[in-house]
C-alpha cells in the first residue's frame, strides 16, 4: 500500500497545510481517500488519482475540518462525469450527507451515491479489511487500521492519547496519529506529545506520523519529537502535506 497524505492541518489554517485528508492506493483495490477537509480536493487534483479516481471516502468523524470539501468534491466529480461515491463514515454519516444536499440541492441525483455507516469493529471498505475503534473526542469519531500485504496502516482519527488506539495500532507498519499541540497547550481531546509517548511506550510500530497540526506547533517540532522521544523510543516524524510513504513492514 501507498500513503499520500493530502492535508495534514486542522480547523485553523496555516497557509501551508491543508486540512484532514488521507490518500490510500493498493495494487488490488481502489484508491480510498480518508476524510476530506478544506483543500483536499485541490490535493487531489494534484494526484495521479485525482478527484476523478476517488469513489470510496471514508470518514473518521463528521467535524468540519474533516469533511468541508464533501459536497465540492462531489460537484467536480459530477462535472467530471465520474458519478459513482461510495461515501462510508461513523453513525450520522447518512444524516450528515441529506442535510448537506437539502442546503445544495441541485446536487440530488447527480450521482450515484451510496451512504454507509459502520461502528466498532471489522468491516469492508472498498475491498480493504479495516478495523475500528472508538476514539476519546468531542464528538463521537472512528480509528481505522486497514490490513496490507506488506504492512498495516493505523489512522488515529481525532482523539485523546488512548490504550485502546495504541492497542489497534500494535504491530502496524505505518500509523498516522493527531498530535495538534505542544506540551505547553492545555487541551483535551487532541493528545499533546508527551501524553501521545506515554500511550505509544512498549508497542511494536513503524514509523509515527504526527498530524492534525495546529498553529501552536509551528517552531516546536524539534521539542515535541524530544518529548514523544522521552517516551516512546520509535522512529516518529512530522507529517507534512504532499508527502508519500509506503506502508511497508521495516525488514
Amino acid at each position: 500500500m501507498r500513503l499520500t497524505f493530502l492535508g495534514t492541518g486542522s480547523a485553523m489554517p496555516t497557509g501551508e497545510r491543508f486540512q484532514t485528508g488521507l490518500l490510500l492506493e493498493a495494487d488490488d483495490h481502489e484508491p480510498l481517500l480518508v476524510d476530506c477537509g478544506s483543500g483536499v480536493l485541490h490535493a487531489l487534483a494534484r494526484t495521479d488519482v485525482g478527484y476523478e479516481g476517488v469513489s470510496t471516502i471514508l470518514l473518521t468523524h463528521h467535524h468540519l475540518d474533516h469533511v468541508a470539501d464533501l459536497l465540492p468534491l462531489l460537484k467536480a466529480k459530477w462535472l467530471a462525469g465520474t458519478t459513482d461515491l461510495t461515501v462510508v463514515g461513523p453513525e450520522g454519516t447518512c444524516d450528515l450527507l441529506d442535510d448537506l444536499l437539502d442546503v445544495h440541492d441541485y446536487m440530488r441525483d447527480r450521482l450515484d451515491l451510496a451512504v454507509e455507516e459502520v461502528g466498532p469493529g471489522t468491516v469492508d471498505v472498498a475491498g480493504y479489511d479495516v478495523e475500528a475503534v472508538e476514539t476519546v473526542h468531542s464528538m463521537y469519531c472512528l480509528a481505522y487500521r486497514f490490513s496490507g500485504p506488506d504492512g498495516d496502516l493505523t489512522v488515529s482519527g481525532d482523539t485523546e492519547a488512548t490504550e485502546a488506539v495504541a492497542d489497534l495500532a500494535d504491530g502496524s507498519a505505518v500509523l498516522v496519529h493527531d498530535c495538534s499541540f505542544p506540551d505547553s497547550v492545555d487541551v483535551a481531546n487532541h493528545p499533546t506529545p508527551s501524553q501521545l509517548g506515554a500511550e505509544l511506550a512498549g508497542r511494536d510500530l513503524g514509523t509515527v506520523y504526527l498530524t492534525h497540526l495546529y498553529p501552536h506547533t509551528d517552531d516546536h517540532h524539534d521539542e515535541m519529537l524530544a518529548s514523544l522521544a522521552e517516551r516512546y523510543d520509535g522512529p516518529a516524524e512530522f507529517a507534512h502535506d504532499g508527502l508519500v510513504v509506503p506502508v511497508e513492514d521495516a525488514e
